[in-house]
């Protein structure tokens, strides 16, 4: 539907990932762009084609086309390992070239953009072209750089790459029309560190589709039948195995419950896999199986071979970044088993809801001990899941938050 029948500005969304990639934020991207065109909103993407996982998970998909209502348009990039810092570089700088040319070519319209966090700089070429001409234009922030790679000892502190990262930040900022964050402390890091106006940042909780994702019973799961995990007490992870977030506790935390009926499965990749690998193989960790990413389609059987799903993040993280992975866990109905900082956002959400158990980062014996109140009552913990499920469909659905991104949408649009 044209932007006169709808009555509402066209929207172009631009993320470097996007389904069928194995990215979180281009499932997420999907879903958003999905409902807005369904409400007959014109609804556009620029992205490149599969590379955020390993190889195998790279599936063939047409430059252009359009699905579910919405126009897709994929780009040609490098697709170098993003586990490497120079690989992830160079992927990112063979989208963003050809994309600000295209974006500096592009004739005047009423559209509105959503530049996102991936890569980490794409705002700024919102931010260059809004010099130029007209460009409204809106950031969604995921991961927030170079807090990430700073805290990490990725890039030194102080040093000419953060200040002059500090400096995009500041154009691509404070040339939007707005930002969308997703947690509280996000909103405070951006506006401390660049000077923005409050009433211009907002916090959008990212979502789970209730539909797409519902609880299924562990011993009703071919996943958990095919992995021996119907019998053992399991807690699952099934997301990005990244450097921002905390395993390393749960690993103490199996090694002490090793000959307890108890399992821990790890699914995906990313730039702390080799490092598990190598932690289970040198804690001789007969209790913990990881796992390549499972495909898209049977994702809810697998989300739903366990008795609790693990959401962690690393000290320091939140406000940087945000588990997304809290809100699938959620609509899969089983407990959480949270790890975090005291006083997150994260740590609110599920005692807020009392849909499971948190623990302070580090600490293995209240992982330990929560673990086996979990596994002594299953009954406490089947009410947790229900609770999780109640908080995902009150809180955390994908209409609510539709509605609040073209709300923000549509006043970014209009005259300043």
């Amino acid at each position: 539907m044209s932007e006169a029948a709808s009555g509402a500005p066209s929207v172009l969304i631009i993320n470097q990932y996007y389904v069928p990639d194995v990215a979180s934020t281009g499932h997420l991207l999907h879903e958003l762009a999905t409902e807005m065109a369904r409400s007959g909103r014109s609804v556009s993407v620029t992205t490149c084609f599969p590379s955020y996982g390993p190889p195998e998970t790279w599936q063939a998909c047409p430059s252009r086309e359009v699905a579910a209502g919405v126009s897709v348009r994929r780009m040609w990039t490098t697709r170098f390992s993003k586990d490497r810092l120079l690989g992830r570089l160079v992927n990112s700088i063979t989208f963003l070239l050809p994309l600000a040319v295209r974006q500096f070519l592009r004739p005047r319209s009423a559209e509105i953009c959503l530049y996102t966090s991936n890569p980490p700089y794409l705002g700024v070429i919102g931010g260059l072209v809004s010099l130029a001409r007209r460009h409204p234009y809106v950031v969604l922030l995921h991961d927030s750089y170079p807090h990430m790679p700073t805290l990490l000892g990725k890039i030194r502190r102080g040093g000419r790459l953060e200040r002059a990262w500090h400096r995009m930040n500041r154009l691509m900022y404070g040339r939007a029309r707005g930002t969308i964050v997703l947690c509280r402390r996000a909103k405070e890091l951006v506006c401390r560190e660049y000077g923005l106006d409050p009433a211009k940042v907002h916090v959008v909780h990212n979502w789970a589709d209730p539909a797409a994702l519902r609880p299924v019973p562990k011993r009703d799961t071919a996943f958990a039948r095919t992995h021996g995990l119907v019998e053992p007490f399991t807690i699952l992870y099934s997301g990005n195995l990244g450097l921002y977030y905390d395993f390393d506790t749960l690993l103490s935390a199996a090694e002490r419950l090793s000959g307890e009926p108890f399992r821990l499965v790890l699914i995906g990749a990313g730039g702390k896999r080799q490092h598990l690998a190598d932690e289970i193989r040198r804690r001789r960790l007969s209790n913990v199986l990881m796992l390549p990413y499972q495909p898209f389609e049977t994702l809810n059987d697998s989300l739903n071979a366990c008795d609790a799903s693990l959401v962690t993040i690393a000290p320091g993280i939140e406000g940087i970044s945000f588990p997304s992975k809290l809100y699938s866990s959620l609509a899969a109905g089983k407990p959480i088993l949270a790890l975090g900082e005291p006083g997150s956002e994260l740590e609110e959400v599920v005692r807020g809801a009392d849909c499971g158990e948190w623990c302070r980062v580090g600490d293995v014996d209240a992982v330990v001990a929560a673990v086996r109140r979990l596994m002594a009552d299953p009954a406490r913990a089947e009410a947790m899941g229900r609770r999780a499920r109640r908080a995902l469909e009150e809180k955390f659905t994908l209409g609510s938050a539709t509605r609040r991104y073209e709300e923000i949408l549509d006043a970014a649009t209009r005259p300043e």
